[in-house]
C-alpha cells in the first residue's frame, strides 16, 4: 500500500522549485527519491501532476504518493554487534566508528542493518521501510556510540514521539579545535541544506529547522577542547555544524573542519556516549552509557602528553 503525504506551501517557500520544497519538508525522503517520484508522476499540485521545474506558490496544496517500498535483497550478515540492552521491543547497540547505519546506493553490505537482520530476523519495525528496518534515529558513519533500534511498530512510534517532543536524552563527547573560553554554552541556530552544496548542512535562516545544542567543557588542551554535547533537537550533522559555526569544528571532520584533516582519526572525533528514554512498553526510564572507544582515548592521551 502506498503512502500519501499532503503539504501546503507557506509564504516562506513561495518561488522555490517543488523538488527543493519537498526535500526541505519531508525528512523521510532523500532528494534523489523525490526526483524519481516527480519523474514517475507521483507528485501533484492541486491534483495535477507536477513537473520538476514547477515553482511553488503560496497556498499550493501538494500531495506526494510514495509507492510501497519494493523488496530489496538486503542481506542478513553475521557481523558481530555490541548490544548494550535488548528485550522483545527494542535493543540498544554500540555502533563502531566506520560502520554505516543502513544500506544506500553503492553500500549495500556491512551496514548495521545487515547485522540487525541476521541478529533479529523478522523482528524489526517496518515503519522506515525495507532499507531502514527498526532504525528510529541515526548517527553518522564516522560517529561511534549508542543507537536505539525498534523491534516493532508500537515501539518505533513511541520512541519517535519522544524524539519529536525532545524528551529523548542524547549526550555526546567530542574534541574540537581551539580553546572554548566559556565553561558552558548553547548554540540555538537553525540548520538546513547548504544552498551552495546540497550534500552539506549549514546554519541557514530560510528553509531550515530549529536546532539546539548544549555544550560544556570537560578539559582544555590549548589548541583543542574536550567537550560534552547534549542534543535538544536531532538534525543531520547537528553537533558538527553548530560547533563549526561558533569557530570550533570537530577534530578529524573533513567536511566542516579545516582542509588539513587529522587523518589518523578517520573522521570526526565524536562519540554518542549516553542515551536515555522511557521504555514504550513498561514506561520505565532507561539510561545507558558507552565508554569512549580507543581512537578517542588515544587522541586524548596524545593531547595530554603535548600539554
Amino acid at each position: 500500500m502506498s503512502q500519501k503525504i499532503d503539504l501546503s506551501v507557506s509564504n516562506e517557500f513561495a518561488g522555490i522549485r517543488i523538488d527543493k520544497f519537498l526535500a526541505e519538508n519531508i525528512d523521510s525522503l532523500t532528494r534523489s527519491m523525490i526526483s524519481k517520484l516527480i519523474e514517475n508522476g507521483n507528485v501533484f499540485v492541486f491534483d495535477k501532476v507536477a513537473q520538476k521545474s514547477y515553482k511553488c506558490k503560496e497556498g499550493d496544496e501538494i500531495s506526494v504518493n510514495v509507492p510501497k517500498p519494493r523488496v530489496l535483497e538486503t542481506k542478513a550478515e553475521n557481523i558481530p554487534l555490541d548490544i548494550v540492552y535488548e528485550d522483545s521491543d527494542l535493543l540498544v547497540v554500540n555502533k563502531p566508528k566506520g560502520m554505516v547505519v543502513h544500506p544506500a546506493p553503492g553500500n549495500y553490505e556491512g551496514t548495521l542493518v545487515n547485522a540487525l537482520l541476521y541478529h533479529c530476523g523478522d523482528s524489526l519495525s517496518g515503519i522506515n521501510g525495507v532499507i531502514r528496518p527498526g532504525i528510529v534515529h541515526r548517527i553518522d558513519k564516522d560517529t561511534s556510540g549508542l543507537l536505539i533500534v525498534a523491534k516493532n511498530d508500537f515501539s518505533h512510534l513511541h520512541l519517535a514521539s519522544q524524539i519529536k517532543e525532545h524528551s529523548f536524552y542524547r549526550a555526546y563527547q567530542a574534541v574540537v579545535y581551539g580553546n572554548i573560553k566559556e565553561d558552558k554554552g548553547t548554540v540555538n541556530e537553525p540548520i538546513g541544506r547548504n544552498p551552495k552544496d546540497r550534500k552539506r548542512m549549514a546554519v541557514v535562516y530560510k528553509n531550515s529547522r530549529n536546532a539546539i545544542t548544549h555544550y560544556e567543557v570537560l578539559k582544555r588542551f590549548g589548541n583543542f577542547t574536550h567537550i560534552k554535547c547534549i542534543l535538544e533537537t536531532g538534525r543531520t550533522h547537528q553537533i558538527r555544524v553548530h560547533m563549526a559555526y561558533i569557530g570550533h569544528p570537530l577534530a578529524g571532520d573533513g567536511v566542516y573542519g579545516p582542509k588539513k584533516v587529522i587523518t589518523k582519526l578517520s573522521g570526526q572525533c565524536l562519540h554518542a556516549g549516553e542515551i536515555g528514554f522511557v521504555h514504550p512498553r513498561t514506561n520505565e526510564y532507561l539510561h545507558f552509557t558507552s565508554p569512549l572507544p580507543n581512537y578517542f582515548t588515544d587522541f586524548l592521551a596524545e593531547l595530554e602528553r603535548k600539554q
